[in-house]
């Protein structure tokens, strides 16, 4: 890990645009056609959020949805380009993880971006065997 001491993390965003223009910056607004209100409703409705500030910029986030009993998924785990590959993602994984743990979750699923699976299987996750229950329903 390359992390500079400089990151901060936090447990809340302070500036809801900036999370849109990372969000944007993915791509992954073109598939869903957030507008900034929704996604800072979804951020909102999260139940943990981690975010990394490097001098105040937001460089990073990630977020878990859950019942906070049973039930978790890793959604929106995101870095800014400059940062990538130097570790960020992987201590936001292992934070929102801790958090999980630490709350008697059994059950950890998480959304992987196209192309992301070995990062996500050196961090302990595997993929779900194809007989394996879990479907998705998208509304039209």
């Amino acid at each position: 890990m390359r992390l500079t001491a400089s990151i901060e993390f936090r447990e809340s965003i302070s500036d809801h645009d900036e999370y849109f223009a990372l969000f944007e910056s993915t791509g992954w607004n073109k598939e869903y056609c957030l507008t900034p209100e929704q996604l800072q409703a979804a951020v909102l409705s999260s139940w943990r959020l981690l975010a990394a500030y490097e001098n105040g910029e937001l460089v990073g986030t990630g977020r878990v949805i859950s019942d906070g009993a049973f039930h978790a998924l890793i959604v929106d785990v995101m870095v800014t380009a400059r940062l990538r590959r130097q570790g960020l993602g992987a201590v936001i994984v292992e934070r929102l993880l801790e958090s999980c743990r630490e709350a008697g979750l059994r059950d950890v699923q998480l959304f992987c971006a196209r192309g992301q699976a070995p990062f996500y299987r050196r961090l302990g996750f595997r993929e779900r065997p194809a007989e394996a229950p879990g479907m998705e329903f998208k509304p039209a």
